[in-house]
């Protein structure tokens, strides 16, 4: 869907759909309901990663990989800068949200950055695209143990507590297992996988959105938002703006520092300020199996999904227009 020139993805539009559905109607979505979507939601995440293997293109990441510098940058910011922002931010106010909410800011901090929108947006605003798959690619690599370490940490400074070694096993046998998996399957399967690459999208959504549906409806049946009304959906709203904005607001200084181009300063800014929630919300059902709180935990995720898109969408077409007049100018 298009609106003045900017285009809603559909899937955002789905996962809304999916939220109220399990409001409504959670009993078919819940763990052990006539639709097992538990079951499908944790079989899910295996086929997830095949495909993600699958359609994992090495070769790509070679134009990219001489900016060692971006790559630095980038990656600091997903897995330090991050997790510092939200602890040194977030302490003093996580009394006045769920601890559920606050275990899901941390985590979202603690995810990858996202590859297909990173490469799509920094395509958009001209920028430095071979870059953008690079670092987009290699976060996501990083993040299948970089995210489980980090709330492994965070949660037992907390109380709460993670049972790792559980956690890693079931990490390697249905993430990096299928991975591998998928990338030797590429060398039978690629003219396929290139050929129904959107019926591909359309399977990694699809299960994504099954395992949305089985949470919100556990955490529905389970009361878990029972006394929480709008008010902490719009606290977790104004979370994930400010926190956008501090990132990337932060992020300008190493690339002005660095002495950064402007295509790489695209590529820096828009894969440092980016969480994948394709990768987030399968390891959190991996992670928090189980927890009827689940719903809450990946709802900072989901939010910061939809604005990143928003904000950095409105950003990519402004630097696009800019690229293209100076260019026209030169011309």
């Amino acid at each position: 869907m298009t609106i003045r020139g900017f285009t809603i993805d559909g899937f955002l539009i789905a996962l809304v759909l999916v939220v109220l559905a399990a409001i409504a109607v959670p009993g078919p979505g819940e763990s052990g309901g006539v639709l097992h979507m538990d079951a499908i939601a944790t079989y899910g995440v295996a086929v997830i990663f095949f495909l993600y293997g699958l359609t994992l293109a090495p070769e790509r990441m070679h134009a990219g990989i001489r900016h060692w510098r971006v790559h630095i940058a980038v990656q600091l910011c997903t897995f330090v800068l991050f997790p510092i922002v939200v602890l040194v931010l977030g302490t003093p106010l996580k009394g006045f949200v769920p601890e559920e909410v606050w275990i899901g800011f941390f985590y979202l901090a603690a995810l990858p950055s996202t590859v297909s929108s990173s490469v799509a947006m920094t395509s958009l605003a001209r920028g430095n695209v071979p870059v953008a798959i690079f670092n987009a690619t290699l976060s996501s690599l990083i993040g299948v143990f970089a995210t489980p370490l980090l709330m492994a940490w965070f949660l037992s400074s907390t109380g709460v507590g993670m049972p790792l070694l559980p956690v890693i096993g079931k990490i390697v046998l249905l993430v990096l297992l299928p991975i591998i998996i998928g990338q030797i399957a590429r060398h039978w399967l690629y003219a396929w996988a290139t050929r129904n690459i959107k019926a591909i999208r359309l399977a990694d959504r699809a299960i994504i959105l099954a395992i949305v549906y089985n949470s919100f409806s556990d955490s529905i049946v389970e009361g878990v938002w029972a006394g929480h009304d709008v008010s902490l959906i719009v606290a977790i709203i104004v979370g994930v703006i400010a926190l956008f904005f501090i990132i990337y607001g932060l992020m300008m200084i190493p690339c002005r520092m660095m002495g950064l181009n402007r295509a790489d300063t695209i590529a820096c800014l828009y894969c440092a300020s980016k969480k994948s929630l394709a990768t987030g919300v399968p390891l959190a059902k991996l992670m928090f199996s189980g927890s009827p709180a689940l719903g809450l935990i990946i709802a900072p995720i989901m939010l910061y999904h939809f604005f990143q898109l928003l904000i950095v969408s409105v950003l990519a077409n402004r630097e696009g227009r800019r690229a293209a007049a100076e260019a026209h100018a030169t011309a």
